[in-house]
């Protein structure tokens, strides 16, 4: 699976949002400042040219709708962080984390209670 540009996956949470969607709904969830209609129509594109947008033709435009579930985009860059930033262990990566944002043991038995949920 590629990996999306900033702007590219800006446009994907929104239609993983809307589920479909025209250019100008996708235009009018943005915050302001708003991009250009042919700056939003040229990104959609670019992820239909990657894979991860489809469309139907409605009228003389076109409703767009994911094709890569954002589960699956998720895995993907979080796989991706830990190989590149860490070693491929997801260890080191919690304990960057905790180190960082000074997370708490009561934090930390949180989160491993939900990975013991997803375990059983």
């Amino acid at each position: 699976m590629k990996q999306l540009t900033k702007a590219e996956e800006d446009i994907m949470q929104i239609l993983w949002q809307l589920k479909r969607a025209n250019v100008k709904a996708i235009i009018n969830e943005i915050v302001a400042p708003k991009p250009a209609y042919n700056t939003v129509s040229t990104i959609v594109r670019i992820l239909e040219s990657k894979g991860f947008v489809g469309y139907e033709k409605q009228g003389k435009g076109h409703v767009y709708f994911p094709i890569v579930e954002k589960q699956d985009y998720s895995n993907q860059s979080i796989n991706k962080l830990v190989d590149n930033y860490f070693q491929g262990s997801f260890k080191s990566m919690v304990s960057f984390f905790m180190k960082k944002n000074d997370m708490s043991m009561k934090d930390l038995e949180s989160v491993l209670n939900e990975i013991n949920k997803k375990d059983s």
